[in-house]
Formats: C-alpha cells, sequence, structure tokens
C-alpha cells in the first residue's frame, strides 16, 4: 500500500498526475464503484470527485470503517460541490472532535 490514485470523469483527474497521483478517469457511477473496490486493495489514499462520491456514499462509509484506504471527496472541474466540502467538514469533526470551521466542540 501507500500509493495515492484519484477516481473521476473526464479530464478533471488528469492534473492530479503531475503530482504523482494516479488518475483513473471513469464514466458513470457503476464504472467508479468497480475502480475504487479494486483500489481499495492497493493504494491507502484515494480522492474521488464530488460528482461520483456523492451516489457511491454508502460505499465510502463502509470503507471508512477501517484505517485504510482513506477515502477523500473533492471538488471536480465542473465546480465546487456542497457535497465534497460537506464530507470533508464531518471527516475533520471526526477526527478532531472539533468544528474547526464554526469552532464548535462535538458534544
Amino acid at each position: 500500500m501507500g500509493k495515492t490514485a484519484i477516481i473521476g470523469s473526464g479530464e478533471s483527474v488528469l492534473a492530479f498526475q503531475a503530482g504523482g497521483v494516479e488518475a483513473f478517469p471513469v464514466q458513470g457511477e457503476q464504472q467508479a464503484r468497480e475502480t475504487l473496490r479494486r483500489l481499495a486493495k492497493t493504494h491507502s489514499v484515494i480522492f474521488l470527485t464530488d460528482e461520483l462520491a456523492k451516489p457511491l456514499k454508502d460505499l465510502i462509509d463502509r470503507m471508512n470503517e477501517s484505517p485504510y484506504p482513506i477515502v477523500i471527496s473533492v471538488p471536480s472541474a465542473t465546480g465546487e460541490s456542497e457535497f465534497a466540502v460537506q464530507r470533508m467538514k464531518e471527516q475533520m469533526e471526526r477526527a478532531l472532535g472539533v468544528d474547526i470551521l464554526f469552532q464548535r466542540e462535538e458534544r
């Protein structure tokens, strides 16, 4: 393990290659689901563009029960989605126990 990948539609994932991230362009939810399952066996960090992360939330939530892989939703090239921002906020709160965006402690 130790490898990093990104799954997304179209060219939005290709920019990550410059940073050493393996890019996996997919078309549609089913192909993304299959790719995510396959990469979960060999990669420790997997970025997933938000337009695909939202329909795969069930699978991502199950994967997040284990330490690896870490699946992170990121905004796609088509624009920022509230889904990616909300998921990132939830993950930070879970990890830190504090809402760092609004400075509220979890109860």
